[in-house]
């Protein structure tokens, strides 16, 4: 296993890999996403339990999970690792609680109030990913800020096991977490029933979580219907690292994202030569280790690189460019760097602050903008679950004040109807 090398001069040929990931999305998958959805929006639970059958391989009777069934979950899980869970749920408690906008409003002295009303959203559905490695923790990722919002009705999806029933540490999670219903279908047929409702389902406001690309392109195409969080690429990290940097830590974290998925990418930028050696060395020495060997010598030849750099100042301009989704700064001073950062997901300062402590413990959410959306966009958060609306109250007064005004950019849009929606309310005073 060797990290791919790049020169300054060739980090146009990084680009256009890790761009690319996705691009195999819309091609060989939205023909089958929009059967799929089309199909569950005219036969409802049938046609979900059908494409169960179909991709899980796994024959359902019924898609909501009996609440013993949770309550069996719960009381069955690992007693230590319940713990970590409920330690985890408070540190992510506490982040997203200091999120929280309330509803405002300034008034003036000839009765104009003007103010913005947050409203939490009525029902979110959140999808939760099964298949070769679940993710339990995305659980409380994505319901915790909801619960914080203060969102009326969460449900729940995620797919079937062989045995016909989610991963147990996932509906435990979902019990501790309050998720309100929880149905066991995955892919594109869970985001349909979600945003087209079934006779089980319950139609939904807004859908958030991650998943495959099926997901992916099913979330995208069912937007406008309801609401997204985002469309979720292949996960990554960004490593800056100077000579300073442990290669065994920085091999470490690689690894730990390659791990995800055989399209995830794990990019060292570093201004030491040796250090790129010394990480790949680690890495070749720690896979031997690790129980997805597989999947990380696939991730790491596909989408793994190394950017020899000359100086910090220009690494960073690097990441800003490629904004990852997970950006660690493995320096001696990495806050003297932090500044200069624009374009991250999630930012990791220091050598005892590993991604994998932002999955899972630290508080932050973990579902981030990937695929350089992290130049525009931002991690889930409790803004993700509410909307705002503008009020507006003029008396007689403060509308004479600016009657006037309003008239004359309707006259200058060809819009008479809005003028005389104003003149109207002053001609018996001019009468």
């Amino acid at each position: 296993m060797k990290l791919n090398c790049y020169s300054i001069k060739e980090l146009d040929q990084l680009m256009v890999l890790l761009n690319s990931r996705n691009s195999e999305e819309q091609k060989e998958v939205a023909d089958t996403v929009s059967s799929i959805l089309r199909e569950v929006r005219l036969k409802g639970d049938k046609a979900v339990i059908q494409y169960t059958k179909m991709f899980d391989g796994v024959e359902i009777k019924t898609l909501e999970v009996e609440k013993n069934i949770l309550q069996q979950a719960l009381e069955t899980i690992d007693p230590e690792l319940l713990s970590s869970i409920k330690r985890a749920m408070e540190n992510i408690r506490s982040f997203h609680e200091k999120q929280k906008e309330n509803s405002w409003f300034t008034t003036e002295s000839d009765g104009v109030l003007l103010g913005q009303k947050v409203t939490p959203l009525e029902r979110v559905g959140v999808y939760v990913p099964g298949g070769t490695a679940p993710l339990p923790s995305s659980v409380l990722m994505n319901v915790i800020p909801a619960k914080v919002a203060g969102v009326d009705e969460i449900i729940l999806f995620t797919p079937p096991g062989k045995n016909g029933l989610p991963d147990p540490v996932i509906l435990a999670c979902a019990q501790i977490a309050g998720v309100d219903r929880v149905f066991t279908a995955g892919g594109a047929q869970a985001v349909a029933a979600m945003a087209y409702g079934t006779e089980t389902v319950p139609k939904v406001d807004k859908i958030t979580g991650p998943g495959n690309i099926y997901v992916a392109a099913a979330k995208r195409m069912v937007y406008g219907v309801c609401d997204i969080d985002m469309i979720a690429g292949p996960s990554e990290v960004l490593v800056i690292a100077d000579e300073h940097a442990r290669p065994e830590y920085v091999a470490a974290d690689l690894l730990s994202q390659a791990e995800h998925d055989v399209m995830a990418s794990a990019v060292l930028v570093t201004t030491s030569k040796e250090l790129i050696d010394q990480v790949t060395a680690e890495m070749n020495k720690q896979v031997e280790t690790l129980s997805r060997k597989q999947f990380i010598l696939k991730s790491v030849n596909n989408c793994g690189a190394a950017v020899l750099v000359d100086s910090l100042a220009q690494a960073v301009e690097i990441s800003n460019r490629i904004a990852p989704e997970h950006l660690e700064l493995y320096v001696k001073n990495p806050f003297e760097l932090l500044g200069s950062v624009r374009n991250a997901g999630a930012i990791f300062l220091g050598e005892y602050t590993p991604e994998p402590l932002g999955d899972y413990m630290a508080g932050p959410n973990h579902i981030l903008p990937t695929n350089g959306t992290a130049r525009f966009s931002s991690p889930l958060s409790v803004n993700d679950f509410v909307k705002k609306s503008s009020i507006i109250a003029y008396s007689k007064e403060a509308l004479s004040n600016l009657w006037r005004d309003t008239e004359r950019f309707a006259m200058a849009e060809g819009l008479d109807a809005h003028a005389n929606s104003i003149r109207i309310r002053f001609r018996e005073d001019e009468a």
